[in-house]
């Protein structure tokens, strides 16, 4: 994981889609690629007309930045195939020093784990063995390091048959001809030959000269010739064996996914006693193995705040990230670090007006759809120069962006506020650009929308109220509002629900059936959050 996650704040309006884009932008273009835009809420309609107008495609949707299994240095051992032999899974283990390696079907997802201590048990095991069964020819010569004397007459595929090793002394043995034997013999020319005539199905002859003759046989016998002595052959046998077969229970497994949670696989791992545990990607293919040790110091994911700096509008799990930078034009709110960090906050109508002037100052020239974007954002979220937070340095900074985006800033403005969501029900356009506020023991819920004709926003006013009223009840705030900013009126039109009296003094105004017109109120950071503030204390 070396992204770094540049995002806005909840419910996005312009101004934050657009500044998480240019600023993973700038950054990326000064050499640090690891700069990633993302949002967490969904897209807006006066934001989506800004990025088809230039070309964009909304960045990412985040749900959360809880630490999860892929944000941890989980070890990467070789991920062995099921048929592998117990030799090499063995050779694996021990040269990587791991005590365990995922083993995995042909189609790359988990069949089971293998430990050392699964790999002991079977070697004691064979101590009291004295047969093999339908073990892989190929798995024979690999671990034999043999080679097969009859290559062109012989159709065996796979070995079986109980083990035996040619002695002088017991020349007259019958395993020496049984058919069912796999016999082990040295440089012993007479034994071997007489097992061929007995059409012994496997004969394996160690560090001994080989007879043309010998290479033509039945096709159901076959002799293997390696440089191994009978000593080793009698155990390396049974490291032939698939690893498939000493996994016990392939399907009692405890596996992680990249997805999970840290809070949710440090609860299984109390609950049960691994050592470790397989990693699976979203395809349930396996890449990786996670142990204890990698819990306790998790690597958290690497965040940029830009357009906030309130923990209550920022992405859920925000205690669990390292936030590295932030970028904000709001009052400063209740986020805490553990360590310094660089911060840059301006008294200006919009993020994307610091953005400008960081490109400036690092000497980048925005591309020409880049800089319409931000000359966008800055006009949506000064309300076309109109809300009493822009300054003069937005209005700058929009005309500098326009010159290179080559755009009229009337033309796009205009553009911007032709209201387009006439197809959203009134929960949709209320959660559309919304914000939760606790000032004073206060919980509050503030949404707005901004456009050129609030008339026919307020023609459903009341469909408005109901879901007020609904998210009061279901959230207990104390009070509801929805801002129907109007850019032509230069006013906005506040719906409530709660206090009619806060209200009447907080704008000094007498509301009238839950709603009254504010003139000259385009802001809710600057003239809603600030007067409610002053009243609560």
């Amino acid at each position: 994981m070396n992204e770094i996650y540049v995002t806005g704040h909840r419910n996005p309006d312009t101004d934050s889609i657009v500044a998480s884009i240019a600023y993973a932008h700038l950054r990326n273009a000064l050499g640090d690629r690891e700069y990633k835009a993302v949002r967490i809420g969904a897209i807006n309609d006066e934001t989506q007309k800004l990025l088809d107008r230039f070309g964009f495609e909304a960045p990412p949707l985040v749900k959360n930045m809880r630490t999860q299994v892929r944000d941890l240095e989980f070890d990467r051992p070789p991920i062995l195939n099921r048929s592998v032999t117990m030799d090499l899974a063995w050779r694996t283990l021990r040269d990587g020093s791991y005590t365990s390696v995922p083993i995995a079907n042909e189609d790359e997802t988990l069949y089971g784990m293998l430990s050392t201590g699964d790999i002991a048990s079977y070697d004691v095991e064979t101590m009291y063995r004295n047969r093999i069964d339908e073990v892989p020819l190929f798995n024979l010569l690999s671990v034999l390091e043999g080679t097969l004397v009859n290559e062109f007459s012989t159709q065996v595929s796979t070995v079986s048959g109980s083990l035996f090793i040619a002695l002088p002394q017991n020349y007259e043995d019958p395993a020496l001809t049984n058919p069912d034997s796999v016999l082990v013999c040295g440089n012993q020319p007479e034994i071997i030959e007489r097992a061929i005539a007995a059409g012994v199905r496997c004969l394996i002859i160690c560090r001994s000269d080989i007879r043309r003759e010998w290479s033509e046989t039945a096709p159901d016998v076959c002799i293997i010739s390696t440089p191994l002595s009978a000593r080793r052959v009698s155990r390396m046998l049974y490291q032939a064996v698939p690893v498939e077969r000493v996994i016990s229970d392939p399907h009692d497994i405890v596996a992680f996914h990249l997805s999970d949670y840290l809070d949710d696989v440090s609860e299984t791992l109390a609950k049960t006693r691994y050592r470790s545990y397989p990693v699976l990607d979203e395809k349930e293919h396996v890449v990786g193995m996670l142990s204890r040790f990698h819990l306790l110091r998790p690597r958290r994911k690497r965040v940029v705040l830009v357009d906030h700096n309130e923990a209550a509008q920022s992405v859920p799990g925000l205690e669990q990230v390292e936030i590295l930078e932030i970028i904000d034009h709001h009052r400063l709110a209740d986020i805490q670090t553990g360590q310094p960090i660089h911060v840059r906050n301006e008294p200006v109508g919009s993020t994307n007006t610091i953005l400008t002037a960081m490109y400036s100052e690092y000497g980048i020239v925005p591309p020409p759809k880049i800089a319409g974007l931000m000359a966008g954002a800055i006009l949506s979220d000064t309300v076309l120069f109109k809300s009493p937070t822009c300054t003069k340095r937005d209005i700058a900074m929009a005309e500098r962006l326009a010159r290179i985006a080559n755009i009229d800033l009337e033309e796009l403005g205009k553009s911007l506020f032709s209201f387009s969501g006439w197809d959203k029900d009134a929960e949709g356009l209320f959660l559309t650009d919304y914000k939760e506020f606790h000032i004073s023991g206060q919980d509050l819920a503030v949404s707005q929308i901004t456009c050129a004709d609030s008339g026919k926003i307020l023609e459903r006013r009341d469909e408005f109220l109901e879901v007020m009223r609904k998210l009061q009840e279901r959230r207990g705030f104390d009070l509801v509002l929805l801002m129907v900013t109007d850019v032509l009126q230069e006013g906005t039109h506040l719906l409530f629900v709660g206090s009619s009296e806060v209200v009447q003094q907080a704008f000094s105004v007498v509301p009238k059936e839950q709603h009254c017109f504010l003139p000259g109120v385009m802001s809710r950071k600057k003239q809603i959050i600030p007067m409610l503030t002053a009243l609560w204390g």
